[in-house]
This record gives C-alpha cells, sequence and structure tokens, in this order.
C-alpha cells in the first residue's frame, strides 16, 4: 500500500518496491555498468561511485513508465549499480596473474568460480552485518545518504530541488571541464616533494569535497592526520633525517598503513561483531530472519562449505587458503562496510592484498591461487561497499531490506558474468602483454597486488600497525580513516579535509544553514554531478572500444 509524504510516494508493501519492470531495468543497466565499469578500471584504474547516476536513471525510467513510487527507485537501483563494483573488484585484482606472467594459462572457468565465490560471500556476509553498521552505529554512508537525499528532493520537488539540480549542474561542468576537454589538470602537486615519493597537493574534485563535507570534521580530521604522518612524518620527516632513504620510506608508509586498516579489522571483529555474534551470525543457524521483512540465511553455512571445497578442489587452492579466504571475506567485508561508512572510500584492492598475504603465511599456495584469493576477497568487497551504500539509503528511505538484498542478488550475479566475459574477451582480443602497458589497460591496483604477492615490504611496521589499529579501534578512536589517511595519496585527504572544514565552520558560524539540511543537499548535489559525468565519460570510452573488438 502506497503512502504519500510531503510529496513523496513511499510503498509499504514489499510488491510495490520489488517489481518485475524495475529488475529489468535494473539488468539491463548493471549490463550496461558492468561493462564501462571494467574497461575504465582496467585502462584508467578509477571507478567512480556509480549509485547517484544509478538513482537518477532509474527515477527517470519509473517515472516515465509511471505510477512508481521512491522506494521502487531506490530498489531498482539497488540492482543497477550492483555489477559497476563486481567489475571492480576483478578488474583490482586478477590481470596481477599476467602481469606477473604473461605466460600462465588460467581457464574461464578458474576466473568465472572465483568472482562468483566473491559475489556469493559478498552476498552473505553484507547481510549478516547490515544492521550493526547500517542501524546500530549508524555510520554516515556518505555515497547512500546523497542517494537517498536526491531521490527525496528530486520526487518532492520545491526549493530544496532547484537547489540540488543546480549544485549537481555545477560539479557536472566542472567535471566535463576537468576530465573531458582537459582545460585544468584533476590535481596540482608539488613537485619538490615528489622527490620524496609524497604526492603532496590537492585533487580538484567537487565529490571528495562533498564526501568531507557529508562524514564530517572528525572522521576527516583523523584522515588527514594519517595522511599528514605518512607523507610529512614518514615519506618528507624521516628520510631528511637520515633515518631511511626514499625507497624505504615508500615501504614503510604503505605497509604501516595497511597494518592500521587490518588491526582496525581485528579491532571490529574483538570489540563489534564477536559480542554480538548470536544477533549476527544466529539466523545462519535457526529460522529466524535477519530483522523485520528480511531473508533467512540458513542456507549460509552449507554455501560456505561448499565454496572452500569448490576453492580447495577446483581452484586448487588448499584446504588452508580456503578456510583462510572465507574467514578473510568476513574480515575483510567489515573493514570495508566500515571505511565505506566514514570515508566514502572503498580500497577493496588492499583488502585482497591483505588476506592473500595470511594465505600465503599459513600455506605453501601458489601464485597463481594467491591472486585467486585477493581476487575472491575484492569481489566481496567492493559488492560490500555497494550494498552498505545501498542499505543506507533504503533505511533513511524506509525500504524493505528483503527487497533491496534480492535486487542486489539479481544485479551482482549479472555483474559477475559480464565482468567475466568483458575481462576474458580484452585478454583474447590484445592478448596478457595489454595487462600492466602503459599504452593499453594499465591495471595499477591489479600491479600493485602483483608487487604485494612477495609479501608485506615492511613487517615492521606493519605489526606496529596492526597492534596500533587495534587497540586505538577499541578505545573508540577513529583508527580505520588514520590508516586510509596514512596509504593513501596526501592530494586525496587534503581535499576531502576542505570538506570536512567547510563542515565544521557552517556547524560554528551558520548553524541554522546546517539544521536546515541545505548542506547536504548542495553535497549529494556535487556527489551527484560529478559521479554522473564519471558514469558517461565511462560509457563514451568503454562502449567503441568494446565495439571495435
Amino acid at each position: 500500500m502506497s503512502q504519500e509524504t510531503n510529496g513523496v510516494k513511499y510503498a509499504t508493501s514489499f510488491k510495490e518496491q520489488f517489481t518485475l519492470r524495475g529488475m529489468l531495468i535494473g539488468s539491463a543497466g548493471a549490463i550496461v555498468l558492468t561493462m564501462s565499469s571494467m574497461y575504465v578500471a582496467l585502462k584508467l584504474g578509477a571507478l567512480p561511485w556509480p549509485i547517484i547516476f544509478v538513482a537518477l536513471v532509474s527515477m527517470f525510467f519509473l517515472k516515465l513508465l509511471g505510477k512508481t513510487n521512491i522506494n521502487e527507485i531506490n530498489v531498482t537501483h539497488t540492482a543497477m549499480s550492483a555489477g559497476a563494483m563486481t567489475a571492480g573488484g576483478v578488474a583490482f585484482t586478477l590481470p596481477g596473474i599476467f602481469i606477473l606472467n604473461p605466460d600462465s594459462d588460467v581457464s574461464l572457468v578458474n576466473i568465472l568460480m572465483v568472482v562468483l565465490g566473491g559475489v556469493l560471500l559478498g552476498l552473505i556476509f553484507t547481510a549478516l552485518i547490515r544492521k550493526y553498521f547500517v542501524v546500530t552505529k549508524d555510520l554516515p554512508y556518505p555515497m547512500g545518504q546523497a542517494a537517498a537525499e536526491t531521490l527525496i528532493v528530486g520526487d518532492e520537488g520545491g526549493k530544496k530541488s532547484i537547489t540540488l539540480f543546480t549544485s549537481l549542474a555545477l560539479a557536472a561542468i566542472f567535471t566535463i571541464a576537468r576530465d573531458w576537454f582537459k582545460l585544468f589538470p584533476a590535481a596540482t602537486l608539488n613537485s619538490k616533494l615528489m622527490g620524496y615519493g609524497s604526492l603532496t597537493g590537492v585533487w580538484w574534485s567537487p565529490m571528495l569535497i562533498a564526501v568531507g563535507y557529508v562524514i564530517g570534521p572528525v572522521y576527516v580530521g583523523v584522515w588527514f592526520l594519517g595522511a599528514v604522518l605518512g607523507d610529512f612524518g614518514i615519506l618528507v620527516g624521516g628520510t631528511e633525517a637520515g633515518l631511511w632513504d626514499v625507497a624505504t620510506a615508500a615501504t614503510i608508509k604503505s605497509s604501516l598503513g595497511i597494518g592500521l586498516m587490518v588491526g582496525t579489522g581485528i579491532g571490529i571483529i574483538v570489540k563489534g561483531i564477536i559480542p554480538k555474534a548470536k544477533e549476527i551470525f544466529g539466523p545462519m543457524f535457526s529460522k529466524e530472519a535477519l530483522g523485520q521483512g528480511f531473508i533467512s540465511l540458513r542456507w549460509a553455512p552449507i554455501a560456505m562449505v561448499l565454496l572452500a571445497a569448490l576453492f580447495t578442489t577446483v581452484l586448487k587452492m588448499g584446504v588452508v587458503a580456503s578456510i583462510i579466504t572465507i574467514l578473510g571475506v568476513w574480515l575483510a567485508t567489515s573493514m570495508s562496510a566500515q571505511m565505506v561508512g566514514q570515508t566514502g572510500i572503498n580500497p577493496m584492492e588492499v583488502f585482497g592484498i591483505i588476506v592473500l598475504l595470511a594465505a600465503k603465511a599459513a600455506s605453501s599456495i601458489g601464485q597463481t591461487e594467491a591472486f585467486f584469493v585477493a581476487g575472491i576477497v575484492a569481489v566481496a568487497c567492493g559488492l560490500a561497499g555497494d550494498v552498505m551504500n545501498d542499505f543506507k539509503a533504503g533505511h533513511i528511505l524506509h525500504t524493505d531490506p528483503k527487497a533491496q538484498w534480492i535486487a542486489e542478488c539479481i544485479g551482482g550475479l549479472i555483474g559477475a558474468f559480464v565482468s567475466v566475459g568483458v575481462f576474458y574477451v580484452i585478454l583474447t582480443a590484445y592478448g596478457p602483454t595489454a595487462f600492466g602497458n602503459q599504452e593499453m589497460f594499465v591495471a595499477p591496483q591489479a600491479s600493485a597486488v602483483a608487487a604485494m604477492v612477495g609479501g608485506i615490504p615492511h613487517m615492521t611496521s606493519f605489526i606496529i600497525g596492526l597492534i596500533a589499529g587495534c587497540v586505538l579501534y577499541i578505545l573508540n578512536f577513529p583508527v580505520m580513516t588514520l590508516g586510509l589517511g596514512v596509504y593513501l595519496p596526501f592530494y586525496l585527504s587534503l581535499t576531502a579535509f576542505i570538506g570536512g572544514a567547510l563542515k565544521f565552520l557552517v556547524q560554528k558560524f551558520a548553524p541554522q544553514f546546517d539544521k536546515g539540511g541545505n548542506g547536504m543537499v548542495i553535497a549529494a548535489g556535487l556527489l551527484g554531478g560529478e559521479a554522473v559525468i564519471g558514469v558517461i565519460i565511462a560509457l563514451i570510452q568503454a562502449i567503441p572500444a568494446f565495439l571495435a573488438i
């Protein structure tokens, strides 16, 4: 049964939210977005969040058909966006197999099993942790908030609608000028500090400024603190003090950042998930559904045992590595949910690296199989980031999570088959040497995974970061964003910090502006403008390339 509030139509029944026409629109969009995401992730090493774009596309087509509601739109865009993040997990890891060894003989069946395994595990674990991160902890999830705000304001109209679409249009024009016409560089960097390996500067991104505004000054302040520690403390300060050379400084920085994030993940498990294990994981072993209106997951333990058996036998990963992979997805999806919720950033390949290193340390897993581990984890985490953003939007809009989760299953499975198909077509058309080739498919994230297959570059820094991350998280310090700041290039952190600083100034000197929701509306527009243009440019670049193959 539908109801209308402030001009916005909501649906209270499952049948009005989950519709055949919505899934047909969502599935078609998932195919197109997965294709473009695979191409752009391999070509440019970038993957814009598709959630605002798919929200607007879903709204357009469903309103064109008539008699829709905001929840049907929400469920439709949930299906549409899932494939893009699945493609990211593939593109950011598996090309590394051929970067290290172009003569690798990896079957299409093996690649498909890796991706389907990651999708299934991602769906299971995100269903289990949804309530903890979205409802109990109520993390910001800036992209999910922006999507919900876009749908509400776009549907109800009025002054806020004008504000939203004006800011969206300005961000879109800015992005077109930057990325299509190349009128100015995307980032301004300090050339002097680049000699230390530091990318100090600012990335001219309305989207990242908006992310900083949405998540607020506390999380962003800690994020920026990590960036200062990583670049000015380790890269510049440590090198100038003669403590280490430039190359060593880079390994210390990356290892410390990864260690902090792993430690945070362990802290999340120890402090947040284990004490609530019965509540979170109980539905896997009982008839109880996962909260009101949600689906039962009693089949999940059987699915995980079957996946472990397939990983062991078909992918030849071995029993130990297969078990570590499944446990690692549990840890990594929790880390992904936390990081996306706090920052809007999802370094899925880093989570893949973390688990593959654990698998290598505990077993005699081969090089190709190590990439399989990373691929499974990255796909699961990519899907997790998308799922949790969609669940946040759904929580705000009072959408039935069961409808969203089924839509996510449809989009995720479509994404699995389409991304593997695109990967195989590119591999067949251009050959294995195309990956890692600056003239063809750079695949920078997969190159990073390939570099880490040999092990943690600076184990001492990693262990220090791991212990510090775990302890600080237990003490309620937002250490995940600290590790992210250490690991990421400085220019990204500075741009997000600008957004957080703006939020602080608004709250301090113009609180009524903030309480009226104007800041969030503008932020949603800025997020949407750059994200929408990013996806459109990706489509323009990708489709002709596929037609030429």
